[in-house]
């Protein structure tokens, strides 16, 4: 079958499957993550990003290519989380400009399209990095450009530039090595490529089912009936989620490396297989690991080897966050003043993002008007911004993303605010964040605190214990799933089984002989005896330096650590 244009209905569908195709692997994706932390949310943000499209494109009724456009351009931009999702944002409204323009989408539109989605996406990327998203989007769209010439049918263009896409997805590891060394492909170009994997089965007429999902900010902050009842409902064909390192004992060709995926995807999906000279590093979901792996033992002798059953687990995670949004329905309580207009106008203004009760109350202390509740799980999205400014009666308002995932999308924001003259302060960290907001002065001018607060939040350091979800090996640290990790501004910096001992090697290379100050906030899992002993360990080795201890209530991170 031949296909040489669509029309917007067409398109529709091609979008709204690219969404439903999407979510449907957000998890998978979220398991890329580099760090084995226990907040990979990249594919959670690329879907909560799509969807909000989805959700203004499903609403349009008969609609044309330039209605379709405007919704997708609006939607994504507006519910773009985190920095994977606000680059899968500009992906789209660079794509949107282009079909807008047509009734009908033909192969050179399609190219066109693409060309400028990749423009418009490292346009809006300050320092942009290869080996990511960007790249498979850039892969991609130069192998359009190329098929323009050559080929009108749709569908063979759309299966050729996906091809293309997983093949420059695959080399995302040579070009990071912290993705060779994790194991893993970037997950922000894998969601592209689902995205694209998606569209291309509606335009092959197969149905998708897709349901909208509502992605305000205030559902997402208590939790939301209908999300959860969708992952309830979510069917999952493939039970085990199958990952395992083959140590290879002969080469293994290209040739090699495409019969094992062309077998992988007769027993599965969700693939992927990442080589090198001496390590395949496989990841299936299939009903029988024991395929897979018999496969796998006819190139060399496996290793590392999880098998998860994702029924067990989504069943386990239902019931947890039906609970946590019960809690959250009784404990919710709004961070901002009841009426923005019963105070009067002031000069400046600010908004932090944080989350745990105690970080929130220190960042009201501190001057903080309104509180997005969010970080590391939770990045609060365009549209979480905008809103919060419109609740600050301010002319100039300061935003404090307080983790370099909702830097991005807080600049977006501020580029659609029009009333009023919005700053952002890019602190990457929740120290960076109170440090900022300290060294306020109200009497400077805002450009003039800016640069102040620039300076003085570059002058912290800021480590964060945490726990592995999976064995791995980073910065050249082997880590074992239930290791305690000490987490610097750019490295992990301490790994083990005591947490104290690791909180303590973690903080002793934050120290040096400029240090004077010592903060530590501890989180919901840690209480405040243990954190004294951890303080009196700081103490006894560094008599000179100040330690102050406060409850911080954020979750994930035991503790929270700065360094000035």
């Amino acid at each position: 079958m031949e296909i040489n244009s669509i029309n917007a209905a067409v398109f529709t569908k091609m979008f709204l499957a690219g969404a439903a195709n999407l979510e449907a692997k957000k998890e998978w994706i979220n398991e890329l993550n580099v760090f084995p932390v226990p907040d990979g949310d990249t594919g959670t943000n690329m879907s909560m990003t799509i969807l909000s499209a989805a959700k203004e494109v499903e609403s349009l009724v008969n609609p044309d290519m330039k209605a379709v456009a405007k919704a997708i351009s609006s939607g994504s931009l507006r519910g773009a989380r985190g920095n994977s999702g606000v680059i899968l944002s500009q992906l789209f409204r660079g794509f949107a400009k282009v079909i807008a323009e047509y009734d009908n989408i033909t192969v050179p539109v399609m190219a066109r399209a693409m060309e400028k989605a990749t423009e418009t996406a490292y346009k809006a990327v300050m320092k942009p990095k290869e080996g990511t998203i960007l790249t498979v989007a850039k892969g991609a769209a130069q192998k359009g450009m190329e098929l323009a010439e050559t080929t009108t049918d749709l569908i063979v263009f759309v299966e050729a530039v996906i091809k293309e896409a997983d093949r420059v997805l695959a080399k995302t590891p040579d070009m990071l090595p912290v993705l060779k060394q994790a194991g893993v492909v970037d997950s922000g170009g894998q969601g592209l490529v689902e995205v694209l994997r998606g569209g291309l089965m509606a335009l092959h007429g197969k149905e998708m089912k897709f349901t909208t999902v509502s992605t305000d900010a205030s559902s997402k902050a208590v939790g939301e009936n209908s999300y959860i009842d969708a992952q309830a409902n979510q069917e999952i064909k493939f039970a085990y989620c199958t990952q395992f390192l083959i140590m290879l004992e002969k080469p293994f060709s290209e040739r090699k490396e495409r019969e094992f995926k062309s077998y992988l995807e007769e027993i599965g999906d969700s693939i992927v297989v990442v080589a090198d000279d001496e390590i395949v590093k496989v990841h299936v979901h299939t009903n029988d690991p024991g395929l897979a792996m018999q496969r796998g033992l006819t190139y060399g002798s496996l290793t590392t080897i999880i098998i998860e059953n994702m029924k067990l687990e989504r069943d386990e995670k239902i019931s947890a966050m039906k609970e946590k949004e019960m809690q959250g329905m009784a404990n919710t309580v709004p961070a901002e003043k009841e009426d923005k207009n019963i105070e009067p106008s002031k000069e400046m203004g600010f908004v932090a993002v944080s989350i745990g009760e105690g970080l929130n109350e220190i960042f009201k202390g501190l001057g903080a008007d309104y509180i997005i509740e969010g970080g590391q799980t939770m990045n609060p999205s365009t549209e979480d911004v905008l809103q919060a400014i419109s609740h600050v009666n301010a002319k100039n308002v300061f935003i404090l993303p307080n983790n370099k995932n909702i830097i991005l999308a807080a600049n977006q924001a501020a580029g659609l605010c029009e009333d009023k003259n919005i700053i952002v302060i890019p602190t990457k960290t929740i120290p960076q964040g109170i440090t900022a907001l300290i060294n306020f002065i109200p009497e400077q001018t805002p450009e003039e605190n800016e640069t102040h607060m620039n300076t003085e939040i570059g002058l912290i350091k800021t480590g964060q214990v945490t726990y592995a979800i999976r064995d791995t090996e980073i910065d050249d640290k082997k880590i074992h799933e239930g290791d305690y990790m000490g987490i610097g501004d750019s490295s992990i910096l301490a790994v083990g089984s005591d947490i104290k001992a690791v909180a303590m090697e973690m903080v002793e290379q934050m120290i040096d002989e400029d240090s004077a100050l010592v903060s530590i906030y501890y989180g919901s899992d840690g209480n405040a005896q243990e954190a004294e002993k951890f303080s009196n360990l700081i103490t006894a080795k560094h008599p000179d330096l100040e330690v102050e201890i406060s409850e911080g209530g954020q979750p994930i991170y035991y503790y929270i650590v700065s360094v000035e």
